[in-house]
């Protein structure tokens, strides 16, 4: 997979390229061809993570119900930039007003550390925050929408209804992993539970079958 090529597809519209290339990787871990887990993210979807090139990665996210566990820490910033494609369904994105407030903080920005185990560790910083809605964005099948990375936001699929999205990533140096969460909440952890091969390849084969099914007609 060549990231630079997806990215120059992804900033000139042209899905029909990116959805070929999901559609080809997705294939490959069916056919297991390709030897990949899949990952259950606690933010409540499904990384298929199909590149990993230093500072570069590509994803495949399959959206489900969300998971209740990081209900409060849902709103947060990465530290890469993301281009994201919508392969089927619908997604919006709503990004945050976040501002720096002691005296009446609506959240405590938490900075997130992942290890290589699939730990998640949150750690309480000093910052104090008031955090309010911005403008949110809905994108359906072959839209892209981007997000720079510090930007806090939060993603929801608004209908409920199966939503995948290729997903492009690029960590900028000096950058770091936040969240949201109460403002008197502790430090914790939580855990990515990696898929077995059973599981990810039928991941993969139902994300597949779906970008098939809503492919518009030839001609």
């Amino acid at each position: 997979m060549d990231y630079p090529a997806l990215e120059r597809a992804a900033r000139r519209g042209a899905s029909a390229e990116l959805m070929r290339h999901a559609a080809s990787e997705l294939e490959e871990i069916v056919s297991g061809r390709r030897v990949l887990r899949a990952v259950r993210h606690p933010l409540g979807f499904v990384c298929l993570p199909v590149l990993r090139d230093g500072a570069e990665g590509v994803c495949v996210h399959v959206f489900g119900p969300t998971d209740p566990i990081l209900i409060d820490h849902q709103v947060h910033s990465h530290s890469w930039e993301l281009t994201s494609t919508v392969l089927y369904g619908r997604l919006s994105d709503r990004r945050m007003e976040v501002a720096e407030e002691s005296a009446q903080p609506t959240h405590r920005v938490f900075e997130v550390r992942s290890e290589p185990s699939g730990v998640d560790e949150l750690r309480p910083t000093r910052r104090l925050v008031r955090c309010s809605p911005g403008p949110e964005r809905t994108s359906s099948r072959g839209q892209t929408y981007a997000l720079a990375a510090g930007e806090f936001h939060t993603t929801v699929v608004p209908d409920g209804r199966p939503t995948a999205t290729l997903v492009l990533g690029r960590t900028l140096p000096g950058g770091a992993d936040l969240s949201l969460g109460p403002v008197r909440a502790p430090g914790h952890r939580v855990v990515r539970r990696m898929c077995d091969a059973a599981q990810t390849a039928r991941i993969a084969q139902a994300a597949l079958r779906r970008i098939h099914e809503h492919r518009p007609p030839p001609g």
